[in-house]
């Protein structure tokens, strides 16, 4: 686990907090050092502020999600919903206002791990138009062309197209992708809005992924 924060007192306490709840953390002061780092040794989840000297945040987050799927959650003091919107759609999976309850933290860590270690739900391949999801192979090809996602992506899209031609809540979805009791619905959200982006013959006028008004979300059969 990397934790990216320049403030050397919040640093050290998050990782010596994660440390105590059974985790493995290692610190970076700066985006360009733990971007250094994770290229160097990769960890399995990044733990990103956003206010940091030099690249910020989300340039940061950015530039790790050009060639790395890896788990991030941002932990940031910024608490208004433009930023936190920002983040999401810069690839981040989650976000935390500071300060952070520990507990909460260490609960979301671990369910980020239990969706990787279960990355590619069962079942056959799947077609949406001209879209094809294939679980088990851990691909999504629209008309044969590989369509690269991360990995929340990924669930989520499996998730909808298990129960093709029904509509999911977004605490349904939150339940099931996220494994949150409870959560913020815009993770469910943007992350449909980015999922759009990549599937989507034209995502400003959804055919695929389509939104039921009131209700949640379908795949099309």
């Amino acid at each position: 686990m990397l934790v990216i924060d320049d403030d050397d007192r919040i640093r050290a306490s998050l990782v010596m907090a994660l440390e105590d709840e059974g985790h493995d953390p290692r610190g970076a002061a700066t985006a360009e050092e733990g971007l250094t780092s994770q290229r160097r040794t990769p960890a399995d989840v990044v733990l990103m502020d956003l206010m940091l000297p030099g690249l910020d945040g989300f340039d940061a987050i950015r530039e790790l999600r050009r060639a790395d799927d890896v788990p991030i959650v941002v932990v940031s003091a910024r608490s208004d919903t433009h930023d936190i919107v920002a983040a999401l759609e810069a690839g981040a999976d989650d976000y935390l206002v500071k300060p952070v309850q520990i507990k909460e933290l260490s609960a979301r860590l671990r369910a980020l791990r239990r969706r990787g270690r279960g990355l590619s739900p069962g079942g056959p391949e799947i077609a949406s138009g001209d879209l094809s999801i294939r679980p088990l192979a851990g691909e999504v090809l629209r008309a044969g062309q590989a369509i690269p996602l991360t990995r929340t992506e990924f669930r989520l899209l499996c998730e909808l197209a298990e129960h093709q031609g029904l509509v999911l809540s977004r605490q349904q979805l939150l339940h099931r992708v996220w494994d949150y009791e409870h959560g913020d619905e815009r993770l469910v959200d943007v992350h449909i809005g980015r999922l759009r982006q990549k599937i989507e013959p034209d995502p400003s006028s959804p055919s695929l992924l389509v939104t039921v008004r009131g209700l949640g979300y379908r795949l099309q059969r």
